[in-house]
């Protein structure tokens, strides 16, 4: 039996990178998954969006370790879209358990650099996309009653002043703080609300031009340094905290900051 054997749950993000990866662990743990991605470009992100191909793959995937996938094209940002997406996995699926909000963009820079839309673009998907995606989910987690589970993926930009990414960093407080206050409002609902805050990961974005950029200010190298001598952590890492916060072993576990971050954010 896995460890969260017949619970049904909504990641946002799921294409590739960390989404695709919870998808796959939760799915070998016994979840049933709705898988959402908006699949399309996305300006000014300085790379490359995954398109639906990659979202029919984690699909296979998930079914490859014998559970149930629904996936949707889905943008957080799009409300009656995104509320069109999870209604429809919940009846595809049955209920609705636990919640990933996952998706997120990067847009890096000075701040002298950073453009208006590259600041709304990246506000926009990385906190209002997690508020949206737990608003909306939230009457399905009620409606199945136990103990529910929100996991909103902050970032260890999200705990401390991690520069030349502003937007996102912003963002991510947003999302620690948002996480802090649902925990706080939704106890007596026995809801469970945490946040994930990973160091550097392997999702397979390529920027090269971000670490020119940390090179000509070595001084800021530092704060990017983990603590353990590591550059970066795995995929699995990020997932198996996933899996702990989904699972019913952290039933009474909420308002966590969980930093999977080699001890960046003690720097």
């Amino acid at each position: 039996m896995g460890r969260v054997d017949g619970k049904v749950v909504v990641i946002t993000g799921a294409a590739r990178g960390m989404g695709r990866n919870h998808a796959v662990r939760l799915a070998e743990e016994g979840a049933d998954l709705i898988l959402l991605d908006a699949c399309a470009p996305m300006e000014p992100v300085p790379y490359a969006m995954p398109g639906l191909d990659e979202l029919k793959v984690t699909a296979r995937l998930v079914e490859k370790a014998g559970r149930r996938a629904f996936f949707r094209q889905a943008d957080v940002r799009d409300r009656a879209g995104l509320k069109e997406a999870i209604d429809a996995g919940v009846e595809a699926l049955g209920g609705l358990d636990v919640v990933v909000a996952n998706a997120g963009v990067l847009v890096y820079g000075t701040w002298d650099s950073i453009t208006e839309e590259g600041w709304d673009t990246t506000v926009d998907i990385d906190l209002k996309g997690v508020f949206n995606t737990c608003q909306l989910a939230l009457p399905h987690l009620l409606a199945r009653g136990g103990h529910p589970s929100i996991i909103n993926i902050s970032s260890a930009a999200g705990v401390k002043g991690q520069p030349l990414t502003l937007p996102y960093t912003a963002a991510k407080w947003g999302v620690t703080g948002l996480t802090a206050a649902l925990a706080n409002e939704l106890a007596d609902q026995q809801v469970r609300v945490n946040s994930i805050h990973p160091t550097g990961v392997p999702t397979g974005i390529d920027v090269p031009e971000f670490h020119a950029l940390l090179a000509e200010k070595p001084h800021l190298a530092a704060i990017y340094q983990n603590a353990i001598p590591v550059t970066r952590v795995d995929l699995d890492d990020i997932s198996n905290a996933v899996v702990f916060l989904a699972s019913d072993e952290s039933r009474y576990v909420t308002g966590l900051q969980f930093k999977v971050d080699a001890g960046v954010g003690i720097r």
